[in-house]
């Protein structure tokens, strides 16, 4: 949130980001981020499903970990519940909102549990109107009591970011026998709306607030296509299509949960899953978390028979959206990196050219910003005067050949690390105290720099390896430890690392918006659980993306953005890896997707399974 004395000389160098007098409109079927929804309201499903799909069969998808809850929303076991409650990558299967995102936009929604949704130019207010035929799995209604009792117990049970929405809502009020209404407070921005919509409803009959915060094996009760059929805690959940699910003709649902069963199957390894895929017991597999699999991966270890007879298909799709961005994350909570210049520094020194030359062929291009290969990447583009504004209390936090755009140029090159950039870091080092003593790199006071790297095991060990030898040849000492998904979500909850290989979050996105608050905002910073991993507490970013939330123009929403990335960049919060605009996904034979992808590549919950 923006401070009010921010906040005035936000709206005084940007009068377009003003309130304007309230205008009530009418009920719609969607609403976007930025202008109008690209579907008409008589549109029968999204474009990249298959309305006609054949339902029936089943799939089963594998994952590595292991899962002890069923609750999504609490933060006990909130990172081991488990896959699929709401999930996406295999679809929302027990839960739903009140809109539904359409993949092939930016950032739309569509009726679901609501099927339309009324809201002043200002979006001061949202009033939904639910639909006539919503359902819960028992058969119940979804009623305005169940969207009021959801936000009342998230408030006070729930985890982040759902425990924390009623700091934007004035009230929520049942305005009519299927309508309810949010009255949003000076806290919320243009987007919140649409994360209102966008987030899962629960049934008050069949929660109990008193112990909603206690994790669960008990399936529980949603409105979504499917139902908790069985659990083995760890191993295996079963669901089940619910055969009187009330949404099947909805259209933004037609198309989806083509399946009767979905099996979800747990590995304690990333080798373990794959060859539970080569064995035929997984139906798809697109890499350890389905991001995709690994070029080299498809070169070196998909001669299996089953691959060669064409069994087992292997496919590529282009994707619309910024590469998800991996990389080694600095805890900026910890001492020894709260000094951006040290960040900075060893930034400069991951070998991305060995590393595609020897594990990816070439194939693969450096990642440098936050939505690169986007109108809002900074990368490569100068400053122009709507950022420069935006930036102008904060102008010693932007690095100027980050402002300027030409930041990153030898680096996207992939050159050796030579003499020259190990003379750069150093000299950096030597900035922020740090020189090289008998071969190590020490502080005034004698202390050396050293850190632990925390990975998952598998490729990831590989990248940590090849930063550790750079990194020794300046003295540093680096040690690495690799933990299994457990013990890693356990430490990144809370933030007991130096130094961890991870994403940030799960996709790229053509339209950030209050995501960025959990990843990279200062309250976030604090809150256990959150995906702040960083630490990132600065009141620049945070001015950032407020400005980004609150932009009533795309020039001005582009342009805030692009100043966060600026700022990003320059806080070097992370240490980015490298990325490929290709999505690769293996899947035997009898399963089969629409022609046209979505800006994400792959929809698994449109896919279907051949008729026998």
């Amino acid at each position: 949130m923006l401070r009010p004395l921010l906040l005035s000389a936000v709206l005084f160098a940007f009068p377009m980001l003003a309130a304007s007098p309230t205008v009530a409109q009418t009920p719609a079927h969607g609403v976007a981020m930025n202008g109008e929804p690209a579907l008409p309201a008589d549109f029968q499903t999204f474009p990249y499903a298959n309305p006609d799909a054949p339902k029936g069969s089943e799939i089963t998808y594998c994952v590595v970990g292991t899962f002890d809850n069923l609750n999504p929303f609490i933060l006990k076991s909130m990172r081991t519940t488990a896959r699929g409650v709401i999930d996406t990558i295999f679809g929302n299967l027990v839960f739903e909102p009140l809109m539904r995102r359409n993949a092939s936009e930016p950032f739309s929604l569509y009726g679901l549990l609501a099927e339309k949704v009324e809201m002043d130019e200002d979006r001061t207010y949202a009033e939904f109107t639910l639909a006539a035929d919503a359902r819960w799995s028992d058969g119940q209604p979804v009623t305005p009591e169940d969207v009021i009792f959801t936000y009342e117990t998230f408030e006070e049970k729930g985890r982040p970011p759902y425990s924390s929405r009623m700091a934007k809502i004035g009230s929520i009020e049942k305005t009519g026998d299927r309508k309810v209404k949010f009255t949003f407070n000076e806290n919320a921005d243009r987007e919140f709306p649409l994360i209102v919509a966008l987030t899962p409803v629960i049934p008050a009959h069949a929660f109990d607030r008193e112990t909603f915060d206690r994790s669960t094996l008990n399936p529980v009760t949603g409105s979504g296509a499917y139902t908790i059929e069985k659990v083995e805690p760890g191993q295996r959940i079963v669901f089940k299509r619910n055969p009187d699910y009330w949404g099947a003709d909805v259209p933004s649902m037609r198309g989806f949960h083509n399946y009767d069963r979905i099996t979800i199957e747990y590995f304690l390894n990333s080798n373990a899953q794959f060859e539970a895929f080569k064995k035929g017991i997984c139906s798809v597999y697109g890499g350890p978390v389905y991001t995709g699999i690994e070029p080299n991966k498809i070169k070196r270890d998909f001669d299996f028979p089953a691959a060669a007879k064409g069994d087992v298909v292997v496919e590529s799709i282009e994707l619309g959206i910024p590469p998800v961005v991996l990389g080694f994350v600095f805890n900026t909570r910890r001492e020894k990196f709260a000094d951006p210049r040290v960040r900075r520094a060893l930034s400069m020194l991951y070998d991305f050219g060995w590393i595609n030359a020897n594990m990816f062929d070439g194939e693969y291009r450096r990642t440098l910003s936050y939505w690169q290969g986007s109108e809002l990447s900074a990368l490569g583009t100068p400053a122009n005067e709507i950022e420069r504004k935006l930036l102008a209390p904060y102008a010693d936090k932007v690095a100027a050949d980050v402002m300027d755009g030409t930041y990153g140029k030898k680096l996207l090159e992939g050159g050796e690390i030579d003499r020259d950039r190990l003379r750069e870091a150093v000299g950096l080092l030597s900035e922020a105290g740090y020189n090289i003593k008998n071969g190590v790199l020490e502080d005034e006071q004698g202390n050396s720099l050293s850190f632990e790297v925390l990975f998952v095991p598998g490729e990831q060990e590989r990248f940590a390896t090849a930063f550790q030898r750079t990194l020794s040849r300046i003295g540093v000492d680096v040690t690495l430890r690799s933990l299994d998904d457990a013990q890693m979500q356990q430490r990144k909850q809370a933030f007991e690392f130096d130094m961890i290989i991870a994403p940030v979050g799960f996709s790229g996105s053509l339209s950030p918006g209050i995501e960025q608050l959990g990843r990279w905002g200062s309250e976030a910073a604090k809150a256990e659980g959150s995906f702040n991993l960083a630490g990132v507490a600065d009141p620049a970013v945070d001015a950032m993306i407020d400005a980004m939330l609150n932009a009533r123009d795309k020039e001005t929403y582009v342009a805030a953005v692009r100043a966060l990335d600026r700022l990003l960049i320059s806080g070097a919060y992370m240490v980015p890896m490298q990325h490929n605009t290709k999505r690769w996904i293996a899947y035997w034979n009898y399963l089969e997707h629409p022609e046209q992808p979505s800006l994400n590549g792959y929809e698994l919950d449109a896919w279907w399974r051949k008729p026998e």
